[in-house]
């Protein structure tokens, strides 16, 4: 436990000096603890008054093509693919299990991507 405080630390003071006084504050540093180590970054300029200031890798609010994708292969269809992308909606065709041609719909809106229907 000393130990990751003690690389922590120096982590933070070399990170810190290297940074120059003018292009940084301590607002825009962020100080990432994980199992590969301590890790800091600058955050990029973002006025949280305004706008999501959050990575949005990290924090998806809707449904990805990839996402329903794999929802659909967990569905049973076999050989998935997208057919169609709209803004509220994402199609995925493929196969069902008696090898019956198949699309879903999937909404676009929600990251866990509800299916609105089924042919």
């Amino acid at each position: 436990m000393h130990g990751i405080i003690t690389s922590t630390a120096l982590a933070l003071a070399v990170a810190l000096t290297s940074v120059p006084l003018g292009v940084a504050s301590a607002q825009d540093l962020e100080l990432h603890l994980g199992d590969g180590g301590p890790k800091l970054r600058l955050r990029e300029n973002c006025d949280p008054d305004r706008e999501d200031c959050r990575d949005r890798r990290d924090y998806r609010r809707e449904c990805s093509p990839e996402r329903a994708l794999d929802k659909a292969e967990r569905m049973g269809v076999r050989r998935a693919r997208i057919d169609g992308i709209g803004r509220r909606t994402i199609d995925v065709r493929g196969r069902d299990l008696d090898g019956d041609r198949i699309v879903i719909t999937f909404d676009r809106r929600d990251r866990r991507c509800p299916v609105l229907s089924s042919d």
